[in-house]
Formats: structure tokens, sequence, C-alpha cells
């Protein structure tokens, strides 16, 4: 008898040392637990963004200097955008219709990739790539619902300063 009381003494005494490091190491597996549940929701939240509708809206922006397309969901979030310098063009080749036509076909390619199948196209500016990012959008697969051309018209402004007497 004498013999199993210090059998169990001592298992016992090994029972209380050792949760004093499995304490640790549990606390230690909860926090890495706890960064491993968050890192899979923001990993979950990210992959519920990539999901897109299938409507949205193309902006053209068509300068005198320079095409710029971004592509946007319902909401205005921008799924996709492109501009002439990082399609690679320099200088006066930016402001050219080829240039548009590459930029429109690089944005719409991303967002119908993404689902993106039918936008509303709001142009803006008076450059030389209008008509040919819409084809170009068109030429991808994207249905095209309505074209709007949102660009500002001068109305004569503000009141010019009092006419100065010399």
């Amino acid at each position: 008898m004498s013999e199993e009381n210090t059998e169990q003494q001592a298992v016992s005494a090994e029972e209380q040392q050792k949760p004093a490091l499995s304490e640790a190491q549990q606390i230690l597996a909860a926090d890495t637990a706890a960064a491993n549940a968050a890192a899979d929701a923001e990993a979950a939240k990210k992959k519920s963004k990539v999901k897109v509708m299938p409507a949205g809206i193309a902006f053209i922006r068509a300068t005198y200097n320079n095409t710029l397309v971004s592509i946007a969901d319902a909401r205005g979030g921008v799924i996709s955008w492109s501009s002439s310098g990082k399609a690679g063009f320099k200088g006066s080749r930016k402001s050219t219709a080829f240039a548009a036509t590459m930029v429109a076909q690089d944005a719409a390619r991303t967002a119908y990739a993404r689902g993106m199948h039918e936008v509303e196209v709001r142009m803006q500016g008076a450059g030389a790539g209008r008509e040919s990012a819409v084809r170009a959008i068109q030429s991808v697969g994207i249905h095209v619902t309505c074209i709007k051309d949102c660009t500002p018209v001068a109305h004569n402004g503000c009141r010019p300063r009092k006419r100065r007497r010399v």
C-alpha cells in the first residue's frame, strides 16, 4: 500500500508541475488560434469583396493630354481602372485614340474577369479617345446599356472684378 501511495504522490507532483507549462502552452495556443481565426475572417472578407455585381458604371475621362477609364460597381466602388500612362504610352501618344482603345480594353478585361457583364458609360472631356474607348469596352464582351456625356459646361462663371482705372 505504501508503494502505491508514494507512486500516487509522485504522479500528483508531476501533474502539478505539468499544468504550469501546459497553461503557458494553452495561452500561446489560444493566441495563435485567435490570430489564425482573425486571418481566416480577414481572408473571407477579401474573398467576398472579389464578388462583383454583373452591372456597373464605366467612367471615361478623355482630356487633351490623357485618357482615364475606371469601371465601378453600381454603388461606385472601383473594380478596375487604367490610364494611358499605365498602359505604357508617354508624351503626346497618351492623347491618341489608339491609346484610349488600349486603356479601355485593359480596364474592361479586368472587370469582365471579375464578373462584370453590363455597364453604363459616363464620358467626360473632349479628347480624341471618347468613342474608341466605348468601342473597346464593347469589343471585350461587356454590354453597354447607355452612354451619357457628363462633360462640364462653362456658364460664364462668377462676376468679374471691378475695372481698373489708370
